[in-house]
């Protein structure tokens, strides 16, 4: 009987790691207009949160990182589409303006490209 239980709690909790990595909708945060320029705030630490953001095409948008740890991995974010990157110091607001022009997924991720993140440009 133990092994049945070990067995179905195995299985069970490798199904929701699938379902988890692979299936899970990640949830998007849209870019707040101010004075004309679409704005997200994005924490860093271990990871973007929000890292799937949304955006309209052909207006400016400020995005600000602020680190909140020391891992040398989350020191630079890089938007290989906009051929734009940033260092960013820990504790610290890191502005990153970009004029996204085409819709489309655009990717943005750490030097290594360990930590990503995406920005969908709509019309």
């Amino acid at each position: 009987m133990d092994k049945i239980i070990v067995t179905a709690a195995g299985i069970f909790t490798i199904g929701w790691v699938i379902w988890f990595f692979l299936f899970s909708k990640k949830k998007e945060y849209r870019a707040a207009v101010s004075s004309g320029v679409q704005e997200v705030i994005i924490k860093v630490k271990g990871g973007y949160t929000p890292d799937l953001i949304v955006a309209k095409a052909g207006k400016p948008l400020r995005l600000l990182f602020t680190r909140e740890e020391e891992a040398s991995c989350t020191e630079m974010v890089v938007f290989g589409a906009f051929n734009k990157s940033a260092k960013l110091p820990p504790y610290k607001e890191v502005a990153v303006d970009l004029l996204p022009e085409k819709p489309g997924e655009y990717d943005f991720s750490c030097q290594m490209g360990m930590i990503r993140g995406k920005l969908i440009v709509e019309e």
